[in-house]
C-alpha cells in the first residue's frame, strides 16, 4: 500500500519520516478543598501533539532539510497533511537535527501542535437589553455562556483581548481559573 506524502504549508515531504506518534492531552485542574479532599474540574480537551523522526538521504540531503527549516521558521498555523491521521489545522512548534548533519544524510525530528479551535467554534454572545447593560454611544453589552471545556483564557484569546481585559469587564470572577458551564462573562 503506498501512502500519500505527508505535507505542511507549502512542503511536501520527498518520502515520509520513519516513525509518528500521536498523543491527545485532556486539561484537568484540582482544586484543594476542605478536609483533605480534592475536586477535580475537566476543562476539555486540549491540542493533539503529533512528534515523529525522518531522515533525508541521498546527495541534496543537507539542502532538502534547509528547506524544511524555512517552512518552520514561517509564522501561524497550516494545515498538516498526514499520510495516516487526518488533516488538522497545526503549528510546526519544533524541529531538530538528531545527529551531525552529512551532505547525504541528515536525520531530524519534528513536532506539530494541532491548532485547538472549539473556543471560537463555541462563542455565542448574548445581548443584554436594558439600561444596565449599556456601554456608551448607543452599543448593549455583550455575553458569553460558559460551555463545557471553556477557559477565560481560551475565551479573550478567541476575542483577540486579554484575560485582564475579561477580568476588568466581570469583578464577580474572584478566580480567573474556576468558570462553570452556564456562567454569563461579559465580553463587550
Amino acid at each position: 500500500m503506498e501512502l500519500t506524502p505527508m505535507q505542511y504549508k507549502g512542503y511536501v515531504w520527498p518520502h515520509n519520516p520513519r516513525t509518528y506518534e500521536i498523543r491527545y492531552q485532556r486539561q484537568v485542574a484540582v482544586h484543594k478543598v476542605p478536609f483533605g479532599r480534592y475536586a477535580m474540574q475537566d476543562l476539555g480537551l486540549t491540542r493533539r501533539v503529533m512528534t515523529g523522526e525522518g531522515a533525508f538521504c541521498g546527495e541534496g540531503a543537507y539542502e532538502e532539510f534547509k528547506k524544511l527549516a524555512s517552512v518552520f521558521y514561517q509564522s501561524g498555523p497550516g494545515t498538516l497533511i498526514h499520510p495516516v491521521w487526518q488533516s488538522a489545522q497545526a503549528y510546526f512548534v519544533e524541529l531538530s537535527l538528531a545527529q551531525e548533519p552529512r551532505k547525504d544524510y541528515v536525520r531530524y525530528t519534528f513536532t506539530f501542535w494541532e491548532d485547538y479551535d472549539q473556543y471560537s467554534q463555541s462563542l455565542s454572545p448574548v445581548t443584554q437589553t436594558g439600561g444596565s447593560g449599556q456601554t456608551g454611544a448607543g452599543e448593549s453589552a455583550q455575553y458569553h455562556t460558559v460551555v463545557q471545556g471553556d477557559t477565560l483564557w481560551g475565551i479573550a484569546q478567541s476575542l483577540g483581548t486579554t484575560v485582564a481585559a475579561l477580568l476588568a469587564l466581570n469583578p464577580q470572577i474572584k478566580n480567573p481559573n474556576l468558570i462553570s458551564p452556564g456562567q454569563q462573562i461579559r465580553v463587550r
